[in-house]
């Protein structure tokens, strides 16, 4: 047991895999708030801790309250309303989120993830008080939920390599390209529904996955905001340093010269010389 929590605690803190920890952190809050919220019920006065959540941490629809929770716009996108909700999400991040690692940056995924999830917050906000369908029940709504940075990242993989293909249960092989369309359009008929909020929000963040790829492509990589600068070091050896090599002696200025092609050019520009040196770097 001790073992399993070690193990536990090494991916989502101490990997640096983002996948990991995005997941580990969503899984973590969902917890915490359903075992305070099952302690809550018992002790007969009902599950006081969801609606208070829901209330202080989600995201309101409204926005007279925004000045005064601000900070929502950040945190909502790590509360989740169910164990379906959560389940869903995170097996979203972690199917797409393993093919966005493939070929771009942890620095990219953390851009992407994070600011899907706050574009697409407000962006749902903006198009619930733009549209006078919505106004009578606003005051009321919350939005909560980490689908449209799961969304951003989504699409950002679905852009970047849309003939990509995963194996689904009766449907076999299928391009993500498609996945990422009937998401969209099942998103964009569920705006009239009772979760307009949520499907609003969704859209937003892939937007800003799709528009993140292709400002990439074009040479212009947003994620830089997160890039750290390196600190001034003087160092004292003559005989240049040999950068290590990924098994099948791949070298690591062999992929980064392949991850900046698939930047700029897309996946399926690579040769096939190209793409087998990638698949054997991501084996390693």
């Amino acid at each position: 047991m001790n073992n399993t929590f070690k193990d536990l605690k090494y991916k989502v803190f101490q990997s640096g895999n983002p996948i990991f920890f995005y997941i580990g952190i969503n899984v973590l809050l969902f917890l915490i708030i359903a075992v305070i919220g099952v302690f809550s019920w018992l002790s007969g006065k009902g599950d006081l801790i969801s609606p208070l959540v829901r209330e202080y941490v989600g995201l309101p629809a409204s926005i007279s309250k925004l000045p005064e929770r601000f900070y929502t716009v950040f945190t909502y996108m790590f509360i989740h309303d169910g164990i379906l909700h959560i389940l869903f999400n995170m097996l979203g991040l972690f199917w797409f989120g393993n093919i966005f690692m493939n070929f771009l940056k942890s620095r990219q995924f953390h851009f992407v993830y994070l600011a899907g999830g706050l574009f697409g917050g407000l962006f749902a906000v903006a198009m619930l008080n733009i549209f006078p369908v919505y106004a009578a029940g606003l005051t009321n709504v919350t939005i909560v939920g980490a689908s449209a940075a799961v969304m951003s990242i989504i699409f950002a993989a679905a852009t970047l390599v849309p003939n990509y293909t995963i194996v689904l249960f009766i449907f076999g092989e299928v391009k993500i390209k498609w996945i990422a369309i009937v998401y969209f359009v099942l998103d964009f008929i569920a705006i009239g529904s009772i979760n307009a909020g949520g499907s609003l929000a969704h859209i937003g963040g892939a937007l800003l996955g799709f528009t993140f790829i292709k400002s990439l492509q074009n040479g212009r990589d947003w994620s830089k905001l997160f890039e750290r600068k390196p600190k001034l070091k003087v160092v004292r050896n003559e005989k240049p340093v040999k950068k290590p090599e990924f098994k099948g002696g791949v070298s690591q200025q062999e992929i980064d010269a392949i991850l900046d092609k698939i930047s700029t050019s897309g996946y399926d520009k690579l040769t096939a010389v190209e793409k087998e040196k990638l698949f054997k770097a991501s084996k390693d």
